[in-house]
């Protein structure tokens, strides 16, 4: 078969079928359990990297593999879905259509932006780069359940709030910002928090 199999890529793999069964719920208006696939695929994301880099000697091949499986689960996870989120919350209409264009479209150019890159540093042999250019699309697992989390309470601006989110988040996807990425125990903290959100949107419903 094509492709890579091997460990490296299996959080990946695991980080795409999350995203995917997001658009399941979604479009049977289960915006929740969408926002908890959001944020499952954003834990795969986090260390997906980390997991590959402990293979030794990894061809450029299994390398670039890595970045192009990596990219394209993250159009579909942090791009698409949170756009499909948004419509399944009431984000309809010639106020919110452009926002769930453009926010896929963003997180587009941003990952594409950062193929390039990551093609560039390989060829060079270098180290993980340690700062960022744009935010993540991975922060979209972060910022939006967060908002979500509070609709209980925001209920009549709810889809405002959600909206104005996600426009920000968009534009940060390709501002011509550097961000140090996180660290490992950055990325552990960040785990009991996410279940923490996860409890809480199961008790706010």
């Amino acid at each position: 078969m094509i492709g890579i199999y091997n460990y490296t890529v299996i959080l990946t793999y695991v980080g795409f079928i999350s995203g995917f069964i997001g658009f399941y719920f979604a479009v049977n208006n289960n915006p929740a359990a969408a926002i908890v696939c959001l944020m499952v695929s954003g834990c795969c994301d986090m260390f997906d990297g980390k997991i590959a880099r402990t293979k030794k000697n990894r061809t450029r091949e299994e390398k670039q593999f890595g970045i192009e499986i990596d990219s394209l689960c993250d159009v579909i996870c942090f791009g698409a879905l949170p756009a499909f989120i948004g419509y399944a919350i009431g984000m309809r209409g010639v106020l919110f259509y452009p926002i769930l264009l453009f926010f896929p479209l963003a997180a587009l150019i941003r990952l594409a932006y950062f193929n390039v890159k990551e093609m560039e540093r390989i060829k060079k042999e270098d180290d993980e780069a340690v700062f960022a250019s744009g935010l993540p699309v991975t922060m979209a697992a972060l910022f939006l359940p967060i908002v979500f989390l509070f609709r209980s309470f925001i209920e009549e601006i709810f889809v405002y709030v959600f909206a104005v989110t996600m426009l920000g988040v968009a534009i940060l996807f390709i501002l011509p910002i550097r961000l140090k990425r996180f660290t490992m125990k950055t990325r552990l903290i960040l785990i009991p928090i996410g279940l923490i959100f996860i409890a809480l949107m199961w008790f706010l419903r």
